[in-house]
């Protein structure tokens, strides 16, 4: 029986699509991807808990990485008008998890933001929703520049085993606080390491230039405890950590409220208000 992945020729491929067709990944199409769900040999329960056990390799390239920026102004200051949380308070470094809002106080989609500098600020969105997100943002933030890195691939590396892993290659990821980022250079390329994911486990997100990400993946693959694993693992882990996924929890009727998210509602936001759909989501606070 012949178990090659199928080829899928209309669907984009991330950097690594090659890497995973040579280790055995069983490609299905995925928000317009082709992307591995499981590998052979593995299978979706060994997945899942090679990443509870040791330290798993996931491919999230189709996510939507974008930089945000503002001349003469904060843009967090624009992005406070459409999400609930304080991002104006992020310093430098500083990641957070944050919702997109509709003027019904509806969820457009879920994204982390990271504090770069004054004048920039690192979004992460999910692959279905990328074209919609970022046109959401050009529409209801005029004036604000939106520079989409389609140039760079984005690898997270999760579980109890990946700060050895990774700090072995990069010692200054050793000491990173959880929800936090650095820029840092390796073999003459620029990587932007965040402590973060969305696994329930410990780990890093890796945003890393395109003509690079193959060698760093193999680079990582090297050691034993690393395996690739695939998008249903990957479901599983963020099912069994109580992680929302936009699309089936959460979606652009859902408040932040109603889907127990009301956490990512910051206290300052709760008393200025000033974001869309603010009337709502606080009348829901307040009442219960």
């Amino acid at each position: 029986m012949n178990t090659a992945p199928q080829t899928h020729t209309h669907l984009h491929k991330t950097p690594l699509w090659g890497t995973h067709h040579a280790h055995g990944g069983k490609m299905v199409p995925f928000t317009g991807y082709d992307m591995p769900v499981q590998y052979e040999g593995m299978g979706v329960l060994k997945e899942h808990l090679h990443a509870r056990q040791n330290a798993a390799l996931f491919d999230v390239s189709h996510m939507g990485q974008a930089m945000l920026r503002t001349e003469g102004e904060d843009p967090a200051a624009r992005l406070e008008k459409i999400v609930p949380t304080d991002i104006l308070g992020l310093k430098p470094g500083q990641v957070r998890y944050t919702l997109l809002l509709n003027d019904r106080g509806g969820i457009v989609d879920d994204l982390m933001v990271t504090r770069w500098d004054d004048h920039t600020l690192y979004i992460v969105v999910n692959a279905a929703c990328k074209e919609k997100d970022f046109a959401y943002i050009h529409a209801q933030l005029p004036g604000v520049m939106l520079d989409l890195l389609d140039d760079r691939a984005l690898l997270a590396l999760q579980g109890p085993k990946a700060e050895a892993i990774l700090s072995g290659l990069i010692p200054a990821v050793r000491d990173m606080p959880f929800m936090t980022a650095k820029t840092i250079p390796y073999k003459g390329y620029t990587l932007y390491i965040s402590r973060s994911g969305y696994t329930g486990e410990d780990g890093y997100e890796i945003s890393v230039p395109a003509t690079f990400a193959v060698a760093l993946a193999q680079e990582l693959l090297g050691h034993d405890e690393v395996k690739w694993v695939g998008l249903g693992a990957r479901d599983s882990l963020r099912l069994e950590a109580g992680l929302c996924l936009y699309g089936h929890d959460i979606d652009d009727a859902t408040t932040p409220v109603e889907a127990n998210l009301k956490w990512t509602v910051s206290k300052r936001r709760r008393l200025e208000g000033g974001f869309l759909g603010a009337e709502k989501i606080l009348a829901q606070l307040k009442e219960g």
